[in-house]
């Protein structure tokens, strides 16, 4: 039998490729991600990162020390234009510069994104100050989200969170019941409502959540999506999930 070498030939043109960090519990964020790009000529690739049980501030810490290993899984060796590490209250926990530190050492010439850092963005971008906040999570943990906003000169009016202690149930609170707790949340005059952590089913009723409570809505997942796409030169004007997502 006779071997035949062929040449191969490759394709010319190359797609923006977004590199997402999940948590191993997080029943959202792929699910999130997929819903607002169907439409859009980016690939995306996901890789999960072990998380540890109950949310605590040290397992947060703890979990942050594999960064560089699960972000070089994501396409070894190839360049991914942004690395999206979703998961809130760890990057507070961790760190800002900590989090790049580890992303970079992977992916030297990738953007990172966070949930805490594009939630800035986004209050930023229609200059609000004051800013009621939702966490689902244990006493200690929401009250470190507050206070990461408010380290950041915002004035936070109202929070509310759930207590839940475990990354993988936070996935599985119903979705009209968060509509339910939070069209009923009092604002105490804030100019937006910021829903935090990337595993929680909010980003379908952030839409509704507006026309109800008359102000700005963001998420975790919303917002990282929106400084995932900003970073990469894609202009939004996605319907349905927000405003923030219709504004460029």
């Amino acid at each position: 039998m006779k071997f035949n070498k062929i040449k191969p030939k490759f394709k010319k043109y190359r797609l923006p490729k977004i590199g997402l960090i999940a948590l191993a519990s997080d029943y959202m964020i792929e699910r999130d991600f997929q819903s607002v790009l169907k439409n859009k000529k980016i690939d995306l690739f996901v890789n999960r990162i072990e998380c540890f049980n109950p949310l605590t501030r040290k397992n947060l810490v703890k979990m942050s020390k594999n960064i560089t290993k699960v972000t070089n899984d994501i396409l070894p060796g190839e360049k991914v234009d942004c690395v999206a590490y979703a998961c809130t209250s760890g990057t507070i926990a961790a760190g800002y510069n900590y989090v790049k530190k580890k992303v970079l050492k992977a992916k030297p010439n990738s953007k990172l994104t966070t949930p805490s850092t594009s939630s800035i963005n986004a209050l930023k971008k229609f200059k609000i100050r004051r800013v009621a906040v939702f966490t689902p999570y244990p006493k200690k943990l929401n009250n470190d989200i507050v206070y990461f906003f408010e380290k950041n000169k915002f004035i936070v009016t109202s929070n509310s969170y759930f207590d839940i202690s475990s990354d993988i149930e936070i996935g599985k609170v119903n979705d009209q019941y968060l509509f339910k707790v939070l069209s009923k949340m009092k604002l105490n005059g804030a100019q937006a409502l910021f829903i935090s952590c990337t595993a929680l089913p909010a980003l379908s009723i952030l839409e509704k959540l507006e026309k109800k409570l008359g102000v700005l809505v963001f998420s975790s997942n919303q917002t990282l999506i929106w400084d995932t796409l900003k970073s990469i030169g894609i202009k939004n004007n996605i319907r349905g999930f927000g405003k923030l997502l219709r504004s460029n």
